[in-house]
């Protein structure tokens, strides 16, 4: 069975491509072992053997190639420089192209078709153009939970708070002020840099832990996917054991 895993700076996701898929979600621990690790994935791994990894935190890649060659025998295969994704990389340096955004791409454009806007948002949120299965580029921008955390931080009166969506895109209360200015906020900085985007025949896709706290305000164009890298990891996979 195929395992395919998310590491992010943020969370790790692992998905089971068994009927129905099976996810799961965990925090990102830098300094845990292969051991603890292993423990952590241990109710996963039955029937396991084909693992394929998409990673931003470059500590972990031995841990977890420890892990599943120390209690599988199986060596994983991490995508990067030599890996077959189906995706082009018209860069000047595609080695320093996240492989969380080839891996997307890749999902999105089997799923989709070749032209696309994917919005990716976990930490930071991406938005990536992809044109004839090439991307084209990147905008960064800083995620919801990074900004909350780092408003918190450098504010004392302001309180720290869970997101929740409000009516309107203003707020009568700190805590209301604050979901509107983030949530709404967020939305039409993504929303503004699709309509400068976009061209015709081309697909919007929303995906990423954080995408669920601003589903609501999505227009019928986007397409929200939350699965869609655990796809992209699949093809890749195809891709890579013909």
């Amino acid at each position: 069975m195929l395992l395919t895993i998310d590491i992010g700076n943020s969370n790790i996701e692992l998905c089971l491509h068994q009927t129905p898929w099976q996810t799961a979600r965990f925090e990102t621990d830098k300094k845990r072992s292969s051991d603890e690790y292993y423990q952590r994935l241990k109710p996963y791994l039955n029937d396991v053997d084909t693992v394929v990894i998409s990673s931003v935190v470059p500590s972990l890649m031995p841990v977890f190639n420890t892990l599943f060659k120390q209690y599988l025998n199986i060596e994983v295969l991490w995508v990067g420089p030599g890996v077959k994704t189906g995706i082009k990389l018209p860069t000047e340096n595609p080695k320093e192209v996240g492989a969380d955004l080839v891996s997307v791409a890749a999902g999105v454009v089997d799923k989709y078709g070749p032209h696309a806007i994917i919005i990716d948002m976990g930490t930071a949120t991406t938005v990536s153009l992809v044109k004839n299965s090439a991307l084209e580029g990147v905008s960064i921008m800083i995620g919801l939970d990074s900004a909350k955390e780092a408003l918190i931080d450098k504010t004392a009166l302001l309180p720290d708070f869970v997101y929740q969506l409000p009516k309107r895109p203003i707020g009568d209360t700190t805590l209301s002020a604050l979901n509107a200015g983030f949530l709404y906020g967020h939305f039409y900085q993504i929303d503004g840099f699709v309509e400068a985007l976009k061209e015709a025949n081309m697909n919007i896709i929303i995906t990423g832990g954080a995408a669920i706290m601003i589903r609501s305000l999505l227009k019928d164009n986007y397409i929200y996917d939350p699965t869609i890298i655990h796809h992209g990891l699949s093809v890749i996979s195809q891709k890579n054991t013909r």
